[in-house]
């Protein structure tokens, strides 16, 4: 702690060698049967004939790298961000505080952030042509109640928030959160996986980090390019891999972890029950499945949101002694 009186010190700057970001995977489709229109772009403008048929591409993903000038890290760091969100879920807290990008950099990993397919900066294509479904959206009362940091149905409005609860849940930080929240699909797993794997395959052998829907992404990538993996990182998976291709993760050390207020949850205790079951396969099949409680390592007080958390720190330092115990930091 400091001295009385002394100043807080602000952390030192990040030296970067490089600092860049590009759009990865995709595929063309053709949509005919729709008709011409004209649209007026801007007003006072000239109207245009748009004829929506055609060849489009759909199903990119943007991704945003970040290389330390004394890389530690012994492969990159891919961050991948759970449903609903995009890539700031690494970037920064809903109070400014750095987020576990920024944790990760000044330890000298490779940083890759990116938004999914029909996420934040990555693109879009005819809605529901090519995407099956309507996307959903998020009121400003649903993460409050549904990510563990109000006590349950109806807490926004009474403003109650779980005992000891570590998310920064003013009314100015939790609001900071909800402008993150974008329209998401249960339509286009199979595209933002097919993007995540072109990732993996620009990118090279990994560590991935994945949060929420993203552990479906996580383990699917990592059984179809074990090869592109070095370990995976889980923070609260919201559901599992492949049953059947369980083998393929047995040379892939993996860390899940899970946070608090699990047990009292109406949803959380079967999705981390799933999880935990599809780890003991995985464990029975040669691999290694390390499952953390933060609770039970005398860390509490964590939502679902555990990288945006006030002790998001104390987590993401564990994550790293995890991986430097495996050798992947030097």
């Amino acid at each position: 702690m400091p001295a009385a009186g002394a100043v807080a010190q602000s952390p030192p700057p990040i030296a970067l060698e490089r600092w860049g970001s590009f759009h990865v995977g995709g595929r063309e489709v053709v949509v005919t049967g729709q008709p011409v229109r004209e649209v007026l772009f801007s007003p006072g403008g000239v109207p245009a004939r748009v004829d929506p048929n055609g060849t489009y591409l759909m199903g990119g993903m943007y991704a945003q790298y970040m290389i330390p000038a004394n890389p530690r890290g012994q492969a990159p760091m891919l961050l991948w961000h759970g449903g609903g969100l995009t890539g700031v879920t690494w970037e920064t807290t809903p109070d400014g505080r750095e987020g576990w990008q920024h944790f990760f950099l000044r330890r000298g990993w490779p940083i890759y952030v990116s938004d999914a397919v029909e996420r934040g900066r990555a693109g879009w294509t005819q809605i529901p042509e090519q995407t099956g479904g309507q996307a959903l959206t998020l009121t400003v009362d649903n993460p409050f109640e549904r990510f563990r940091i109000g006590a349950g149905p109806g807490s926004y409005l009474r403003q109650q928030v779980l005992p000891g609860n570590q998310f920064p849940a003013d009314r100015e930080s939790y609001l900071n959160f909800v402008r993150q929240v974008v329209p998401r699909f249960t339509t286009t797993d199979a595209l933002a996986l097919d993007a995540y794997l072109a990732l993996l395959d620009r990118v090279g052998p990994s560590v991935v980090v994945a949060h929420s829907q993203a552990g479906l992404f996580g383990w699917r990538a990592a059984q179809e390019r074990p090869d592109k993996v070095r370990a995976l990182v889980l923070v609260e998976p919201a559901t599992i891999g492949d049953p059947a291709k369980v083998a393929a993760l047995r040379n892939i050390p993996v860390l899940m972890i899970y946070g608090d207020y699990i047990a009292q949850d109406a949803r959380w205790p079967a999705i981390r029950a799933n999880g935990v079951r599809f780890a003991e396969a995985v464990r029975a099949a040669g691999g290694s499945v390390d499952v953390v409680d933060l609770p039970e390592r005398g860390i509490r007080g964590n939502s679902h949101m555990i990288m945006m958390d006030r002790n998001s720190d104390e987590v993401a330092g564990l994550v790293q002694e995890w991986l430097a115990a495996r050798g992947l930091w030097r």
